[in-house]
């Protein structure tokens, strides 16, 4: 039982006996600083089942605690607020305790568990990766971690766009003015190659549109007539029928951009565990519509096309099925959603990191698959996020006017780069020191900008802005877990044996208790699927030991136990900044 139970149990024992009444729940919080204290018992609650002044209850129920609780070392009543003085030695135990915890916070799974599947990136064959999929990578990616550190057994997965009108563009727009150009005779990564030639038919296609206005056609019948694009419908068909060529130019092209990612996703330190394609999945879910009118959780018009009604939960009709037979986004993702648990039966839930664009598509799916009554259906989620923007504003990937990932990540490690160069942090090191330190600060401090932010919220990226040695920034807390790791260096003595009897600083103290907040922490970020839960932890642990550092001689400590003692809490601190940051899919240089 932590302390925090003790104290809530005592504290209902203390009500029972002294007043005679019952109290369901008791509420704690932090001391207030300005306050002597580490754990608060709120009385004002109380009131409603104990009849009397605040302040004498407070009073009593702290006199029964200081007999009852051998933690609690003072007390003090302010208002309708007790303060509980919690004793050195509790927090010296407690710290023994977890030192030497290999992956202190950490749960292991139970055998037998369910898994979650968390899908993310799921980008479009036909450009690179931008700062949007950064945003969803590095999201997922970090949903995925804390989830399994909280104790259970993930999957990762993603679900490519490899086919479609758009992905026909790119392929129309190279046939047509490529020129026979490869990744390997241009020097581009394949999917930068194949973003090329969709910019480039979107330029042919406005300049038509443009022509056949001139021409005396209305705009939108020249957006129709344009020839491009009637070509580019052509090749869809053609490719839904199999034909050899058009299908053989699809592997080749397609080939191209998935190398491409596959180098995104390595430099962004990303992966999966497994792959669907749109191409393998875009005729799933026709069998389950039928299925679902024999059950009669869908109708069918008079046109022939199928639709599901959800006004009785608040929302419209929705298509599940053309009156062609053809089917719709919502038709493949109920067959994927299905087939994925085929593919693995040990699946608990599913969470789905999209943009918040797609709120209510994927509102619609998830109820449509508790209508077709699958258990598993009432544990998908959305991890919905908002957009990034720039401070040029938004972008827009035919037009070419998107930040691409590659690109960002390589501006990134260039401003990391400038800035340490500009306050010489890395004078004496090798240039190949200095190009790995550079890429691990450009990084940790792109995704620390990103993931700090809680996911429903939009983001204004400014790239020169996260890469800052002060303040809630990557760069800042990569900066004190090196500072922690020079101080390692320099302890030129054995500090590992436990201390049992020291008086603790009130910031050694401040430190132990926000270590003991990390596993909560995790379970926390893993129950809201927010990496900012994390983020803003290590930051607050980092602003702790800043503090501390400011405020404590470690090396001039009075006594050799005390010595000892800073240098082990340290350690622990570098190390909990070095598990956090691991969970966020961030390094941390051990100089800078």
């Amino acid at each position: 039982m932590s302390l925090q139970q003790t104290i809530s149990e005592k504290v209902k024992d203390a009500i029972r006996q002294l007043y005679s009444a019952d109290l369901e729940s008791v509420e704690l919080q932090a001391t207030r600083k300005e306050f002597e204290g580490d754990v608060t018992v709120v009385v004002f609650p109380m009131l409603r089942v104990v009849k009397g002044n605040p302040v004498q209850i407070g009073e009593s129920i702290g006199k029964y605690l200081i007999e009852n609780v051998e933690e609690i070392d003072a007390y003090n009543v302010v208002k309708g607020f007790l303060n509980l003085v919690i004793s050195d030695s509790y927090y010296l135990n407690f710290f023994t305790e977890i030192r030497n915890i290999e992956h202190y916070g950490f749960v292991t799974p139970s055998e037998g568990d369910k898994a979650i599947m968390v899908e993310y990136s799921s980008p479009n064959s036909n450009k690179p990766l931008h700062l949007g999929h950064v945003r969803n990578n590095l999201l997922g990616y970090a949903v995925a971690e804390i989830i399994k550190a909280s104790g259970k057994r993930v999957l990762k997965t993603q679900i490519i766009n490899d086919r479609g009108i758009h992905i026909c563009k790119s392929m129309l727009a190279w046939q047509k003015y490529g020129e026979g150009k490869t990744p390997e005779s241009t020097g581009l990564k394949g999917d930068k190659l194949v973003g090329n030639y969709y910019v480039k038919f979107d330029q042919v296609y406005k300049g038509q549109i443009a022509q056949l206005v001139a021409d005396g056609k209305t705009e939108e019948d020249a957006k129709k007539e344009a020839s491009v694009i009637v070509e580019a419908q052509e090749m869809l068909r053609k490719w839904e029928a199999g034909d050899e060529e058009v299908v053989k130019l699809w592997e080749m092209m397609n080939g191209w951009v998935y190398e491409g990612f596959d180098q995104t996703y390595k430099t962004l330190g990303v992966g999966f565990d497994s792959y669907y394609y749109e191409s393998s999945t875009y005729l799933l879910g026709k069998d389950n519509i039928e299925e679902g009118l024999a059950k009669g959780v869908f109708f069918k018009k008079e046109d022939g096309s199928v639709w599901c009604d959800l006004t009785d939960e608040g929302l419209d009709e929705k298509i599940v099925l053309r009156s062609d037979g053809t089917a719709v986004y919502m038709t493949q993702d109920i067959g994927t959603a299905i087939q994925r648990v085929k593919d693995n039966p040990d699946i608990g839930g599913m969470i789905y990191t999209v943009a918040n664009e797609q709120d209510y598509h994927f509102k619609v799916l998830f109820l449509i698959l508790k209508k077709l009554g699958y258990d598993w259906a009432q544990y998908l989620h959305h991890l919905s996020y908002g957009m990034v923007d720039l401070p040029s504003g938004k972008m827009k990937s035919r037009e070419g006017t998107v930040v691409d990932a590659d690109d960002l990540i390589n501006q990134m490690v260039v401003t990391a780069g400038e800035i340490s160069k500009d306050l010489g942090k890395l004078d004496g090191y090798t240039e190949d020191e200095k190009t790995e330190i550079y890429r691990t600060i450009g990084l940790g401090a792109l995704k620390y900008f990103i993931l700090k932010v809680d996911p429903k919220k939009r983001i204004l990226f400014n790239p020169e802005e996260s890469v800052d040695f002060q303040g809630n920034t990557g760069p800042f807390i990569q900066y004190t877990y090196a500072r922690i790791q020079a101080i390692l260096r320099k302890a030129d003595f054995d500090y590992n044996s436990p201390i049992v009897d020291i008086a603790l600083h009130e910031k050694e103290k401040e430190l132990i208790k926000q270590l003991e907040l990390y596993p909560e922490v995790i379970q926390n970020a893993a129950n809201e699927l927010s990496p900012a839960i994390i983020s803003n932890y290590t930051y607050d642990l980092v602003k702790s030991y800043n503090s501390f550092f400011q405020n404590v001689s470690i090396f001039g400590a009075d006594t050799d136990q005390e010595k000892a003692f800073r240098v082990q809490i340290s350690s622990l601190v570098g190390n909990t900044i070095k598990s956090a940051f691991k969970l966020l899919g961030i390094s941390v240089p051990k100089r800078m």
